[in-house]
């Protein structure tokens, strides 16, 4: 479905007529979507672990939070390790999105985080929903897109 055949034409020997038979070039839209929406995934995380670590070695203050995000922020800082395992794994996956490499993989891991994610910004903190459901949205199409990777995982034994 996601694929659209477009003429190529070459031209003869002269250089000056372009032949009538000329190869057929498939153009996947789906391909790029995935791509497109792969980066962009990626580099949302990225840009939040990186983000976090600056602010932890004090380049720059983090805003100040009010209210229950506050509370759970402060929560999740005060256990030492969570933080740093969270956005550490947020790089990774990052990354790998964005080189495409062991894309089901770091989609997998990320799944979690996303869910998480997605209840904080019903649950704690409304104002900005538009990232935990673009998020959800990326991760079900590039599933979807990479669903093949996903079939032993599925499969009930």
């Amino acid at each position: 479905m996601g694929k659209a055949a477009r003429r190529v034409s070459s031209f003869d020997r002269t250089g000056l007529r372009p032949r009538t038979e000329g190869r057929i070039r498939e153009v996947n839209y789906m391909k790029i979507a995935k791509v497109i929406v792969r980066t962009v995934m990626g580099l949302l995380f990225l840009f939040a672990s990186v983000t976090f670590f600056l602010m932890y070695f004090g380049v720059f203050t983090p805003p100040p939070m009010e209210g229950p995000i506050k509370a759970f922020n402060d929560g999740l800082m005060a256990s030492g390790y969570f933080f740093f395992l969270l956005k550490t794994t947020e790089f990774v996956c990052g990354f790998l999105l964005v080189i495409g490499r062991f894309v089901p993989l770091a989609l997998v891991v990320l799944s979690p985080i996303i869910i998480n994610i997605l209840m904080v910004g019903l649950f704690l903190d409304r104002s900005n929903l538009a990232i935990p459901v673009f998020l959800v949205l990326a991760n079900s199409f590039l599933a979807y897109g990479y669903r093949d990777a996903f079939v032993g995982l599925l499969k009930a034994r």
